[in-house]
C-alpha cells in the first residue's frame, strides 16, 4: 500500500468532507464512522478532532469509546489479568455495542444511544442516560480491535503503528496486549479493509493512503 505524507489537519478535513458526501449503505438516517487502532495510536484524539470538524460543518455528532463497553472484571480476568486471547475476544462487550449503540441507529431506529455502559475502574454500570442523535447525525466510535465484528460502519479509519512503534509506544504495564494486536493483523488485516489507513509511527508526521485522491489534488492546486 502506498502511503503519502499528510498533516493531521488536512487528513481530518478530508475525512470530514467525505463524511458529508456519504450516506449510510443500509438506508439508515445516521452515518456510522469507525476510528480503529491500538490505545497507543491515540484514536480518542483522532475521533475527537474528527467530531469537531463535523460539528463545524453543521453535523450533530456523538463520540463513543469502546472503553465504556468493557465486560465486568470477573469475565475479563477469568483466565488471568494478562491473557492476550481474552483481551482479543473477551474484553469488549460487542453484544452491548450492537444493542445500545448500533441498534438504535438502524433504519427506522430511535436514535437513542447509550454512550457508555460499564466503568472498568469501579467495575460497575455507569448508569449514563441515553443520548438522542438526531437524523442526519454521525456516530464516531473509537477503540482497538473494532473491525471484523460486522459492525455496520459506513466509513472506517485505521490508525496503524508498525510492530516496532507499537512496542515502543505501548505502556509497559500493557505490553501483554501486544500478541492480541499481532493476531488482529493476521486474522482481520485492518489495513486492507479500512477505507482510510493512517500510519502514525511518528505522530508528528502521519502518512495516509489518500483513498479519494484529495491530497494529490491539494498538491496540484498549490503547485
Amino acid at each position: 500500500m502506498r502511503l503519502e505524507p499528510i498533516t493531521w489537519e488536512r487528513l481530518t478535513e478530508a475525512v470530514a468532507d467525505r463524511a458529508l458526501e456519504s450516506k449510510a449503505e443500509d438506508g439508515s438516517a445516521w452515518l456510522r464512522i469507525a476510528v480503529d487502532g491500538a490505545p497507543a495510536a491515540g484514536t480518542a484524539t483522532v475521533a475527537g478532532t474528527l467530531a469537531e470538524a463535523l460539528r463545524l460543518r453543521g453535523r450533530s455528532v456523538l463520540v463513543v469509546g469502546t472503553g465504556g463497553f468493557l465486560k465486568p472484571a470477573s469475565l475479563r480476568y477469568e483466565h488471568g489479568r494478562e491473557d492476550a486471547d481474552t483481551y482479543y475476544d473477551g474484553w469488549f462487550d460487542t453484544g452491548a455495542l450492537w444493542r445500545e449503540v448500533f441498534g438504535p441507529l438502524d433504519p427506522g431506529g430511535s436514535g437513542r444511544v447509550l454512550p457508555d455502559l460499564w466503568d472498568p475502574g469501579a467495575d460497575r454500570a455507569t448508569r449514563s442516560p441515553h443520548v438522542e442523535l438526531p437524523p442526519g447525525g454521525a456516530l464516531v466510535v473509537h477503540g482497538p480491535l473494532l473491525l471484523g465484528h460486522w459492525f455496520p460502519f459506513d466509513l472506517t479509519l485505521h490508525v496503524r503503528l508498525s510492530p516496532g512503534a507499537l512496542r515502543r509506544r505501548t505502556a509497559a504495564d500493557e505490553a501483554w496486549t501486544l500478541p492480541a494486536f499481532e493476531r488482529y493483523e493476521h486474522e482481520v488485516a485492518p489495513a486492507g479493509s479500512a477505507d482510510v489507513v493512517v500510519r502514525a509511527d511518528d505522530p508528528r508526521h502521519p502518512a495516509w493512503n489518500d483513498p479519494w485522491g484529495r491530497d494529490r489534488r491539494h498538491r496540484d492546486d498549490h503547485a
